[in-house]
């Protein structure tokens, strides 16, 4: 066992195409750490809807050239089965390890097989990539991104040419054209010969996003901006003066794209402590609101002004953001469909409702959303909205900041805030209080055992709620393809747990809707929320185990 576990790190040292990998596969194998290798060699990094996401280093379960090379093989394999023999695949990545290797091999590999591919000009937001696809008429789009995971991960992020994320079946077709994929020495790599884009492609994606504000507009939201790190800052302060808002103050430690992202302990700003350098930052500017990217900038955080909040400024969830872009849209005079995923909160749908909207759910992930006919607005409560889908059929945390900045724009002439009309839209909708039970594991097991044990002995009530219904996804429902995870309905609540589908974590979606009569009661409207989403939170852990 040991023997043939050598001899396959051999065979793979022998194709590795990067000296870095090369070396660090080479020191394993003197050193017979066989422990570390049979964790390398266990399989292969899997290729699914997020595409391939992993930790860097060599081996074929760890992020590396050798997989991106199979990768984009398999993928140009796939585009030519379907016909695209010729067509044009852009290429996008961020600033992370090995971002600008993998986005060259890419091109090199999708150059061998006989299409045309164009690299964007540096490191750009996602969202770039995602528009430069449609833009550009391309048959797919790659973008080399981990997102938020931690410094150590890489990842593949595959789209087709309607610019949105792929789903199945072209997943599971995309990976059975990989896992055929021969030799290394076999693909095509020549050294030349695809596109190098110019800035001109970035300065169409800026002209786009002045289409998400209405003409004449008010723009005098001041606001503190962080980057976490990532490539955001100067596409956002482009946008931002494009538009005629004030320059946003840039949090200085974090607005440099840095791979070790040196401030955090993860770049997400959903992590405790992302954000305390730009609450220090806005403790000294005074500003209206904080924008926050994450390092690829697809999602978009917002923290407001609250004296009752300690150190001054509260983040605001996901959902409270997905509703208050929902509500400007809506006072806009928007028509077509408002979408979001089934762990978001179900404001969204009363609020298209009551104002004559279609409105439709689907699984998690912007893959999903995406792909909603006749979608004018989507979100998902981790973060990502969509306000432009002819524009970017995606997430899109640029166009998001600017719309929340515009917003706050309005309510500021009103002599009004952001958590103001939170207020409205409880008045007008009963307070829909959220939050998240959020576990993150090294074995993976303890979720697939946590998921087992929630199907074998189901809770019958949460909080001292009844639960009314149980459904598990896997079987699919008449609205949603089968997912694996969750779904509670309470009484006055919603439960759904699922395993994340990008980071070792078990993810809890809770949510509560508590009546409000008027102003006076909201305070403790918002307290009881608060009290029922403890008390599930602590209920649900103890049913799952965890």
């Amino acid at each position: 066992m040991q023997h043939d576990l050598i001899a396959q790190a051999r065979t793979w040292l022998a194709e590795d195409p990067d000296p870095e990998t090369r070396d660090e596969l080479a020191a394993l194998i003197e050193a017979g750490a066989t422990q570390e290798l049979a964790v390398r060699f266990a399989g292969t990094l899997q290729f699914g809807t997020a595409g391939l996401r992993g930790e860097l280093g060599a081996g074929p379960m760890r992020m590396n050239r050798s997989v991106v090379i199979r990768a984009a093989a398999g993928l140009a394999a796939y585009l030519k089965a379907q016909g695209q023999d010729g067509g044009l695949v852009v290429i996008g990545y961020d600033a992370r390890y090995k971002s600008a290797d993998f986005a060259h091999d890419t091109a090199a590999v999708m150059t061998g097989a006989g299409l045309r591919a164009a690299v964007l000009p540096r490191p750009l937001p996602t969202p770039v990539l995602a528009y430069a696809i449609r833009h550009l008429g391309a048959v797919a789009g790659v973008e080399v991104t981990a997102s938020h995971n931690p410094p150590r991960d890489n990842g593949y992020k595959v789209y087709l040419g309607d610019g949105s994320q792929i789903v199945p079946p072209a997943d599971g077709e995309i990976a059975a054209a990989i896992a055929a994929v021969g030799p290394l020495a076999a693909v095509v790599r020549p050294e030349d010969g695809w596109e190098v884009l110019g800035e001109d492609v970035l300065d169409a994606y800026l002209a786009r996003t002045d289409a998400v504000l209405s003409a004449g507009s008010p723009r005098t939201a001041r606001t503190v901006y962080t980057a976490m790190h990532g490539v955001g800052a100067s596409v956002l302060t482009a946008a931002f003066e494009r538009a005629g808002f004030p320059a946003p103050v840039l949090v200085a430690e974090q607005a440099e794209p840095d791979p070790a992202f040196p401030t955090v302990a993860f770049p997400n700003p959903e992590e405790p402590g992302a954000m305390d350098l730009a609450f220090a930052t806005a403790r000294r500017a005074a500003p209206d609101l904080i924008i926050a990217n994450d390092p690829d900038a697809d999602r978009c955080a917002v923290a407001v002004p609250d004296p009752a909040a300690d150190g001054g400024w509260r983040m605001l969830r996901g959902d409270e953001v997905g509703a208050l872009l929902a509500a400007h849209l809506v006072e806009r005079g928007a028509s077509g469909v408002f979408a979001e995923s089934i762990v978001s909160s179900s404001l969204l749908g009363r609020i298209a409702e009551k104002a004559g909207l279609g409105y439709e759910e689907t699984l998690t992930g912007f893959k999903w959303i995406a792909r909603v006919d006749g979608l004018r607005y989507g979100y998902e409560e981790a973060l990502g909205y969509c306000v432009d889908p002819e524009g970017v059929r995606d997430k899109d945390g640029i166009t998001a900041a600017l719309l929340v900045a515009e917003l706050a724009s309005v309510l500021k002439e009103r002599g009004r805030t952001l958590l103001d009309l939170l207020d409205d839209l409880a008045l007008a909708h009963g307070l829909h209080a959220t939050d998240q039970l959020s576990v993150r594991v090294e074995d993976l097991t303890v979720i697939a055992d946590a998921m087992a044990r929630l199907r074998e002995q189901p809770p019958t009530a949460l909080a001292g709620l009844a639960v009314t219904s149980a459904e598990d996804l896997t079987r699919g429902t008449d609205r949603l393809p089968p997912t694996d995870g969750l779904r509670y309905h309470l009484e006055g609540a919603r439960v759904i747990v699922r395993p994340s589908g990008t980071e070792p974590k078990l993810k809890c979606y809770l949510e509560v809707v508590v009546p409000v009569a008027d102003a006076a009661g909201l305070p403790a409207a918002r307290a009881r929320g608060a009290e029922l989403l403890a008390a599930i939170k602590r209920d649900l852990a103890a049913a799952a185990g965890i």
